[in-house]
C-alpha cells in the first residue's frame, strides 16, 4: 500500500466514516447470524474494509506530514515517511489474513511487489521529462533506492533457490517441508536492519530543503495533538478495516477454490484490492503536481515491501505459530514450500533486476526502459496467474 501525502481534502473522512459503518455492521451481522451465503456479504466486507483502510492511510499520512512540518522535512522525505506510515494499516490487514490463511498472506505480500513494480513502470511514462525526453529521478532514489532494489533482488533469488533446494533434497530441520519459526525470525531481523539503516541514511542526507526533487518547500507545522490524534485514528481504523479485509480474503480464496481457480488468482485479486488506496493517493499527488510525493510513494511501494511488509509478515507468521494461532506443518515448519510460495520469490528476481538497471544506469527513465518494465512486469504477473 505504501503511499501517501496526496492530500485528499474531506474525501478520506467520508470514506473513513462510511467504511466504518459498513465494516462494523457487516461483521456484527455475521456475528449474530453466522455465515451468510451469497456475494453481498463478502462485497460488504471488501468495500467497507478498503474504504476504512484508505481513510486510515490518509490519517496516518496527515500525522506524519504534521511531524514533517515540525521537523522541517522536504516534500520528498515527508512523502517517504508518510508512505512508511501508510504501511501500518496494510500490515495490520495482513495480520488478519495470516491468522486465517498464512500461505495466502505470504503470496499476497510478494505479489504486491510485482504489482507495484508494474505501477512504477506505468507511472514512469507520466513523470516529468527533461529536454532529452527522459524522466530524471531524485538523488535519494538513485543512491539509496537502487541499493534497496539490488538487495531485494538478491534476497528473492537466494530465498527462492534455498526453498527449491530444501524441497528437492528434503534438507533442514523440517525435512524440506517449509521454513520454520527460527528461519522466519532471523530473515525478518536482517531485513528490518536494512530498512532502519536506509531510513537513517535518507534522513541524514536527503531530509533537508536541499534534498528534494522539487522546490524544496516544507510543510507548515501543526500541533502535537493533531499529529498524535491522526495517528491514533489511523491505527484504530486500520484494526477494524484489516479485520474486514481479512474475512473477505478468506471468503474469496474459498470461493475461488470451490470454482476450480488457483490460489494465485485469489492472491492477485487481494493484492490489487490492498493497493487501491495507495494508487489513488499517487494519482492525487500527481494530479496536484506534487511530483516529489508521487515519486517517493511509487518507489517506496516497491522498496518497502521486501524490507518492511515482508519481514512483518514473517514475524506475524512466526509469532502466530509459536502461540498456536495458526497450525504448524507436520514437521514443524510454518511457511510451506510449494509452487506458489517459491515462484513468487524466484520471479521477483528479474523484476527487481530490470527495475534496478533502469534507474541505476544514468539516474533517468527512458521511454525504452518504460516499455521494457511494463511488458516484463506484466508478463510476470500473467505467468504467475496462468501457471502459478
Amino acid at each position: 500500500m505504501s503511499g501517501g501525502g496526496g492530500g485528499g481534502g474531506n474525501l478520506w473522512k467520508y470514506l473513513f466514516g462510511a467504511g466504518a459503518v459498513v465494516s462494523v455492521s457487516t461483521m456484527v451481522w455475521e456475528h449474530l447470524h453466522g455465515h451468510v451465503d451469497g456475494i453481498l456479504f463478502p462485497i460488504g466486507l471488501a468495500l467497507g474494509g478498503l474504504m476504512l483502510i484508505f481513510g486510515s492511510c490518509e490519517a496516518m499520512i496527515l500525522s506524519v506530514d504534521g511531524l514533517g512540518g515540525r521537523l522541517k522535512w522536504n516534500p520528498f522525505f515527508a512523502g517517504t515517511m508518510a508512505g512508511l506510515a501508510s504501511n501500518v494499516p496494510e500490515i495490520i490487514m495482513i495480520g488478519f489474513v495470516v491468522a486465517k490463511e498464512p500461505r495466502i498472506a505470504f503470496v499476497v505480500t510478494c505479489l504486491t511487489l510485482h504489482v507495484n513494480a508494474l505501477v512504477f513502470g506505468l507511472y514512469s511514462a507520466l513523470m516529468p521529462k527533461d529536454d532529452s525526453g527522459h524522466a530524471p529521478m531524485p538523488q535519494a532514489i538513485i543512491e539509496i533506492g537502487t541499493d534497496l532494489v539490488a538487495c531485494a533482488a538478491g534476497l528473492f533469488l537466494v530465498l527462492g533457490m534455498l526453498m527449491v533446494t530444501m524441497k528437492v533434497f528434503g534438507t533442514g530441520k523440517h525435512a524440506g517441508e517449509g521454513l520454520g519459526i527460527a528461519d522466519l525470525t532471523v530473515i525478518s531481523v536482517g531485513l528490518l536492519i536494512v530498512m532502519v539503516v536506509s531510513i537513517i541514511q535518507m534522513a541524514q542526507r536527503f531530509s533537508g530543503a536541499e534534498g528534494g526533487h522539487g522546490d524544496g518547500s516544507v510543510a507548515s507545522p501543526v500541533g502535537w495533538g493533531v499529529v498524535l490524534g491522526y495517528g491514533a485514528l489511523g491505527t484504530a481504523g486500520s484494526l477494524v478495516g484489516g479485520h474486514a479485509v481479512g474475512d473477505f480474503a478468506e471468503a474469496l480464496v474459498h470461493g475461488l477454490q470451490a470454482r476450480g481457480y488457483s490460489e494465485m488468482i485469489g492472491a492477485i485479486v487481494i493484492s490489487l484490492f490492498s493497493g487501491i488506496a495507495s494508487y489513488l493517493m499517487i494519482a492525487n499527488a500527481h494530479w496536484q503536481k506534487k511530483y516529489d510525493i508521487a515519486l517517493s510513494n511509487v518507489c517506496g511501494a516497491v522498496t518497502e515491501m521486501p524490507f518492511l511488509v515482508l519481514p512483518s509478515t514473517f514475524l506475524l507468521m512466526a509469532g502466530f505459530a509459536k502461540f498456536g494461532i495458526i497450525p504448524m506443518l507436520p514437521n514443524g515448519g510454518v511457511l510451506a514450500i510449494d509452487l506458489e510460495t517459491t515462484s513468487v520469490l524466484l520471479f521477483g528476481f528479474p523484476t527487481l533486476l530490470v527495475l534496478w538497471k533502469s534507474i541505476a544506469d544514468d539516474g533517468k527513465i527512458s521511454p525504452m526502459e518504460t516499455a521494457v518494465m511494463v511488458v516484463l512486469f506484466g508478463l510476470v504477473i500473467y505467468v504467475l496467474a496462468a501457471h502459478g
